[in-house]
């Protein structure tokens, strides 16, 4: 069997997804949520979202959330053939594609999918550079109308793929994991292209924001009042009565002016 056959990338993704499970299940995980809501374990609120994190740490998200009706963009690179089957064995739908391969057929994928499920897309790859935002999610939620949530992840002192375009991150067993998730981010509708710039910019400072002090949460012994942990379940499971604590996250009518105010309404 070749390694780089069709059979070898199903057998990597089975043996690849019972990894993930494995590793990952050591990790002590905690959320703050500026809105419970938006969480895709949460049924019976709002319409479908676009959901956004920096690739290299997409392990974080591919454990917690399957069969949360999430459908995930990657790319057609070979090295992205295993992680496709690992995502689906882990309950995850997916488009392949990005906006060098395949480009087109992935929107027009990514647009018919977004009728009924959510989306999900790490917007700095498939190659780079790292945690620079591609115009593309920004494009996606201006045409359908669909709000962004913006997920910033970290681990407590990762070790990190030096050799990697992104620094892949790969959690140290039995330690600290932990995100910090936006509200839902409106991006008005048509947009030219210096609109989508301004947006662009404007959404991968929050990215990086939120990536900083998840990292930060991770890194140290504190708590924030409000956090809960966060652990893998389907979407059934968790009712949309359940309480919404937003902790000690600063407000987002407080954030920072190159931030903005941000919300339900589309971003100033």
């Amino acid at each position: 069997m070749r390694l780089d056959s069709p059979l070898a990338h199903k057998f990597g993704g089975l043996l690849g997804a019972t990894a993930i499970r494995v590793w990952m299940s050591t990790l002590d995980y905690q959320a703050a949520f500026y809105d419970r809501s938006v969480d895709p374990a949460v049924v019976g609120r709002g319409t479908q979202r676009i959901y956004i994190f920096w690739h290299e740490y997409i392990l974080f998200p591919i454990y917690l959330r399957g069969h949360c009706n999430l459908s995930m963009l990657l790319s057609r690179h070979r090295d992205a053939e295993t992680l496709s089957h690992a995502a689906y064995h882990l309950g995850f739908d997916f488009v392949r594609g990005s906006t060098n391969r395949g480009g087109v057929a992935a929107v027009r994928e990514l647009l018919r999918k977004s009728r009924r499920m959510h989306l999900a897309i790490t917007p700095d790859g498939p190659r780079g550079p790292r945690r620079r935002l591609a115009p593309g999610s920004i494009y996606l939620a201006s045409k359908l109308g669909l709000p962004l949530v913006v997920m910033g992840f970290g681990y407590d002192h990762p070790w990190r793929v030096k050799k990697a375009w992104d620094q892949f991150a790969i959690p140290r067993p039995c330690t600290r994991a932990r995100c910090v998730i936006s509200p839902e981010v409106y991006i008005p509708p048509r947009l030219d292209r210096l609109g989508l710039e301004h947006f662009r910019g404007r959404i991968q400072r929050l990215m990086n924001r939120l990536t900083d002090e998840a990292e930060a949460w991770a890194e140290s012994r504190t708590r924030k009042t409000g956090q809960f942990p966060i652990r893998p379940r389907y979407a059934e499971q968790i009712s949309p009565t359940v309480p919404m604590p937003v902790g000690s996250l600063t407000p987002w009518h407080e954030a920072a002016p190159s931030q903005g105010a941000i919300g339900r309404n589309a971003v100033a």
